[in-house]
């Protein structure tokens, strides 16, 4: 019996998850990310336009449900770097609320970087979006933008996603 209780232990111990550190950059750590030289004047620019929603209406207009937001800045080139200028988050009003990028960004190829609005933030209200200005070389794939927005209560879930429109 003892050696049945020692294997039980011995094997609930090396069974536990032993998870390892993860020592990239996390993707929401746009200060890593800072573009210090001068961009080239050969780049192409655009803006791009996300909704992005804080809450939906439920049942009445009266009735809301908060969501998480996660907006992703994606990257889509093999080869080519494209640079973030600007990532200002307005709310149902058109009122800037928050400027994201301060300083330009770049993201690598085929990186992603993360903008999460918690759910307790409701700032953005049912209308809120996001307009990014980014600058890419000539010929290379625009970045691409995408919101998933979610909400759990109990046994209820909702998620949505919505995409990004160019807009110049």
């Amino acid at each position: 019996m003892r050696y049945v209780l020692l294997l039980i232990i011995v094997l609930m111990v090396f069974s536990c998850d032993q998870t390892k550190e993860n020592h990239d950059v996390p993707s929401n750590n746009w200060k890593a990310m800072k573009w210090s030289k001068t961009l080239s004047d050969t780049l192409v620019s655009g803006a791009t336009y996300l909704s992005v929603y804080s809450q939906i209406y439920s049942v009445t207009e009266h009735k809301r449900h908060n969501l998480t937001a996660t907006v992703s800045l994606r990257n889509v080139n093999k080869k080519d770097t494209v640079f973030i200028k600007e990532a200002d988050f307005f709310n149902t009003n058109g009122d800037l609320i928050k400027a994201y990028f301060t300083e330009t960004i770049y993201v690598k190829p085929m990186q992603t970087i993360e903008i999460v609005i918690d759910e307790t933030d409701i700032d953005g209200g049912t209308g809120a979006n996001f307009v990014f200005d980014w600058s890419a070389k000539k010929g290379a794939i625009p970045p691409y933008f995408e919101a998933v927005m979610i909400s759990t209560s109990g046994q209820q879930g909702l998620s949505f996603t919505s995409k990004g429109v160019v807009i110049e």
